[in-house]
Parts: structure tokens; sequence; C-alpha cells
């Protein structure tokens, strides 16, 4: 008698997808060390080195904090395109696909395990800032705000990363790829007003994606009016992530099917 091999619940299967790509990061603590680092670095060059000629009063660092909480997301969140991109040509999918699991969870282990991984980052982050002078004056309410705009964000960057991996011929170019993404944040309101920009570049900095979500952050963490920022900030993040996934979901299936 032939028998059926009982196919394990996308609970179970989501679980083990996630608790291996955990495991990988724990085995890469460079590239963990380095998401947290570089930031980390940044926050302090440009508090120490630029701060004083950007703002002399010395609450630079207060302005500059939540820019590096995007860029530590965004360190962080492009090793998923990497890490994507090695599964679909080392031929692991290949071996995945003759399971009687769903083998599209291999990607989402990969983003739950990042949105795990840099939401730890971004914490070591903002520890480092409070040492260095950033005095945050929001209520617990809004910071519960801010971390959930900051993981919507994580988890929306790290499926666009994950849509590159799949689109991406090698490893290599996934990480060229995601490197291009991490340059939007110098293009916004991360470490200057938009209004010394110049006005041709005042456009571009004011109606890009992260300028939003930065200013809603700061507003949130410092003191500000909100407004209607933090409705474009999570419309563009809704936007970005649904596109995303969908992205995602078509190539895997595109790729692995011609498999």
């Amino acid at each position: 008698m032939i028998t059926q091999t009982k196919k394990p619940s996308l609970l179970v299967t989501g679980s083990v997808f996630i608790g291996r790509s955990l495991l990988h990061s724990l085995r890469n603590v460079d590239a963990l060390i380095m998401a947290i680092v570089l930031p980390i670095i940044l926050m302090l060059m440009f508090t120490y080195v630029f701060g004083g000629a950007i703002d002399p009063s010395g609450q630079y660092v207060n302005y500059v904090v939540p820019g590096i909480i995007l860029l530590c997301a965004g360190f962080g969140s492009s090793s998923t395109a990497f890490d994507v991109a090695t599964d679909m040509t080392n031929g692991i999918i290949d071996r995945f696909r003759t399971m009687p699991i769903r083998s599209m969870n291999v990607i989402t282990g990969h983003v739950v395990a990042s949105l795990a991984r840099n939401l730890l980052a971004t914490g070591v982050v903002i520890i480092i800032a409070l040492l260095v002078g950033f005095r945050p004056t929001g209520s617990i309410f809004e910071w519960f705000a801010a971390v959930g705009v900051i993981a919507l964000f994580i988890l929306t960057i790290t499926w666009l990363f994950a849509a590159i991996g799949l689109v991406a011929s090698s490893p290599a170019a996934a990480s060229g790829y995601g490197f291009v993404i991490l340059f939007l944040p110098y293009l916004s309101s991360a470490f200057v007003p938009t209004i010394t920009m110049p006005k041709w570049l005042q456009g571009v900095a004011e109606n890009q994606p992260i300028t939003p979500i930065i200013e809603t952050i700061r507003s949130l963490l410092v003191g500000g009016e909100v407004a209607n920022q933090i409705w474009w900030a999570i419309g563009w993040c809704f936007l970005i992530l649904i596109a995303s996934i969908i992205w995602a979901t078509w190539t895997f299936k595109m790729k692995a099917g011609r498999r």
C-alpha cells in the first residue's frame, strides 16, 4: 500500500526556515557587526566632525539619529538580497522543491530573521546614541508608535531586498543592486533639512519615501508636528511592501518553476 506523506503546516515549515536564517546570521557574525558598526561610525562622524558646522547649538545629534536609525535598517536588510540570491543559485531550492513543503517559505524565513536581527541592531544604535547625547522627549505612546514605524520600514525594505535577490543573476550582483538603495537616505532630510538643498534637489528629497518616514520618527522621538507625515510614511511603506511581496512571489514561482 502506498502511503502519502503528510504535508507539514505552514507554521511548522515557516518556523524551520526562520530558524535556519537566524542560524546563518549567528554564523555570519561579521555581517551583523558591520550592520551595527557602520551606522554608529556615521553617527559619530556626523555628530562630532560635521555637527558643529551644521548646528553650532550642539543639538545636531537629536536631528541626525532618526536618519541613522534608517541607515542601520538599510545596512542590515541589504544582506537579505545576498542571502536570497545565494539560495537561488546554489541549488538548495531544487532540494526544497522535492520536499512536501512550501518552498517559498525560504524567502519568508530570510525576511522574518532579518526583521528580528535589524530590530536588535537598531536597539544597539539607539543605546549608543543615548551615550553620545541623544535626548528624546517622546512619551511611551510616541516611542511605541516610532518603533512600529521603524519595524514597518524594516519589513518593507527587507522584502524589497528579497525581491532584488530573486531577480539578481548572482549574489554579487544582488549586493550591487541593493547598495544603490542605501543612497536614498542621503537624498532626504536625514542629515540636513531639505530647505538647505538646491531647489531642484528639494523636490526629489521631499517627495521620495525616506523623508516622511524620517520626519515621522524624528517628530515622535524629539518633538514636532507629525501632521500628515505619518500617513505618507505608512502609505509609502505599504505601497512598497505590497509591490515587493508580489514581485518576489511572482519571480520565485517563475524561477523555481524553470528548475
